[in-house]
C-alpha cells in the first residue's frame, strides 16, 4: 500500500468522534520515503482548515527551524500527527481518540521507514517514547527503539507561549543535524 492509498482510507475513518467536527483531515505532508519523520499532537484550527500539519505561526517556527539544519516539509522529512482530525478547542487528543487513530500514524510508519522520528511535542513523545517522558527534562535525547531513533522536543506551540525555551528547542534541532551527519544520512 502507498502513503496516498492509505489517505485515501482515512478519509473515510469514523473511529472517533474527531471526525464529525472536521472541516479536512490532516493526514501528513512531505518526502514519502523520507529519513526523517516529525510527530506532532494533532491538528490546530489551521491545520484543520488548510489539510497540512504545522501551518499558521507554529508551523512557521518549525519551518525555520528545519531550515536552520537544511531540512525542509518539501524536500526530505515527512510530518504527521498523532490524530488525524481536530480536537474541539484545539485540547489535547484523549487518550482513546489516540488509540483510535494510532492504526494510521504506525502504517504510515511502516510505509516511510524512517531513520529518525522527532516527537514534537508532550503527547506525541508520551505515546512514542514513554508515557512518563517530560520535555522539560529528556528534550535532545535520542532512545532506540527497534532500530529507530527516536528524540522530544518541544512543540513550536509551546516556545511561542514561552519563548524561554527557544535556545533548548534549537540545541535539539542542532543534534538531529549532528545525528543525520553522523548516521550518513543524505539530506
Amino acid at each position: 500500500m502507498t502513503l496516498d492509498e492509505l489517505e485515501i482510507k482515512c478519509k473515510d475513518c469514523t473511529n472517533c468522534d474527531l471526525c464529525e467536527g472536521r472541516t479536512n483531515l490532516v493526514f501528513g505532508i512531505g518526502k514519502k520515503d523520507a529519513d526523517i519523520m516529525l510527530i506532532g499532537e494533532g491538528p490546530g484550527e489551521n491545520e484543520d482548515l488548510q489539510g497540512e500539519p504545522f501551518v499558521g505561526r507554529s508551523g512557521q517556527l518549525l519551518d525555520k527551524f528545519l531550515a536552520s539544519i537544511d531540512l525542509s516539509r518539501n524536500k526530505n522529512v515527512y510530518i504527521a500527527n498523532m490524530v488525524k482530525c481536530r480536537p474541539p478547542h484545539n485540547r489535547d487528543p484523549k487518550p482513546e481518540e489516540q488509540e483510535q487513530c494510532i492504526k494510521w500514524l504506525r502504517q504510515q510508519f511502516k510505509i516511510i521507514k524512517p531513520k529518525i522520528v522527532i516527537c514534537v511535542g508532550r503527547i506525541a513523545a508520551q505515546r512514542l517514547i514513554d508515557k512518563d517522558f517530560r520535555v522539560t527534562k529528556q528534550h535532545g535525547e535520542f532512545i532506540d527503539k527497534n532500530g529507530t531513533l527516536f528524540m522530544g522536543t518541544f512543540h513550536p506551540a509551546a516556545i511561542l507561549r514561552n519563548p524561554n525555551n527557544k535556545e533548548l528547542a534549537f540545541s535539539d534541532w542542532l543534534k538531529v543535524r549532528d545525528k543525520i551527519n553522523e548516521l550518513g544520512i543524505e539530506i
